[in-house]
């Protein structure tokens, strides 16, 4: 990566549908201090690793932007490299409830429009029809693959927490779990803007955290939305639940069980409890 950093970068690393527009969101309003953001959401916060643009020009409006820079990416921090001038967010959901948001999102796709953007051939055909979502959860939680070659995967997306779990003693690593977001916004986004050395004025604070709740987001989906060269067939539908809880509610209590069992091998014990809020129902 050809990034120069800058002091007070900030690189916001997830996994796929773990709160990374959420957490772009949440900077921008720190950052900016109003909830009228100066340009939509991804113009304000580059997609590092979107294959649909060239590199050479996702750097070159970073290298052009004059604000404080928060950066997209869904790359590990071990294929990152870690500036000391820079801040580390890293978004932690749990793992069930991410694989529920993941398959919805893929209906949500254009995949001819998205294989046109990166080079691939377009489909000749439509994809044959997924399993229900009952039946692909169970074998996403068993599928065997390594970590690296999909990511998305129950193994890849515990190797990126892992990653930055190993990480989190180092000042400029934080670690932010979707769930603090659901219970308490303000105290998260007060937290955040602690680590970031951001004060927005006392008065602002109730329009902020007004403009970072699901509800008003999904209001101004066009705006915000991560959906570059129209890869997505609605903006809205991006912003489907913002709840916590969905892959529990699919599984018995003997396949919840299984999960734990099949996570508790693949994270150390902390990271586990860490995840999961050490509760599984």
């Amino acid at each position: 990566m050809g990034l120069a950093f800058r002091p007070g970068d900030i690189v916001i690393s997830t996994r796929s549908k773990c709160g990374t527009t959420w957490m772009q969101m949440i900077c921008a309003l720190l950052i900016f201090g109003d909830p009228d953001l100066p340009a939509p959401l991804s113009t304000l916060s580059p997609w590092l690793d979107w294959l649909g643009i060239p590199e050479r020009e996702v750097l070159g409006r970073l290298g052009a932007q004059t604000h404080r820079r928060f950066i997209k990416t869904h790359t590990p921090l071990d294929g990152l490299p870690l500036d000391p001038r820079a801040t580390y967010i890293v978004m932690g959901r749990h793992p069930l409830d991410m694989a529920v948001s993941l398959y919805h999102h893929v209906d949500n796709l254009d995949r001819a429009r998205i294989a046109s953007l990166i080079g691939d051939a377009v489909p000749a055909r439509p994809r044959p029809p997924r399993p229900p979502l009952r039946d692909w959860l169970l074998a996403w939680i068993d599928r065997e693959v390594a970590p690296g070659q999909q990511l998305d995967s129950l193994p890849g997306v515990l190797w990126h927490l892992a990653g930055a779990w190993a990480r989190r003693v180092e000042p400029n690593i934080v670690l932010v779990h979707y769930d603090d977001l659901v219970a308490d916004l303000e105290g998260a986004m007060r937290r955040l803007a602690e680590r970031l050395g951001i004060s927005p004025p006392a008065d602002r604070w109730p329009a902020l955290v007004e403009a970072a709740t699901f509800d008003r987001m999904r209001g101004r989906a066009d705006q915000l939305a991560p959906n570059p060269d129209g890869v997505l067939r609605s903006a809205s539908a991006f912003f489907r639940r913002g709840r916590s809880g969905a892959g529990r509610e699919l599984l018995t209590d003997a396949e919840l069980d299984h999960y734990r069992a099949r996570v508790a091998q693949l994270v150390p014990a902390d990271l586990f409890a860490w995840l999961h809020r050490d509760a599984i129902g």
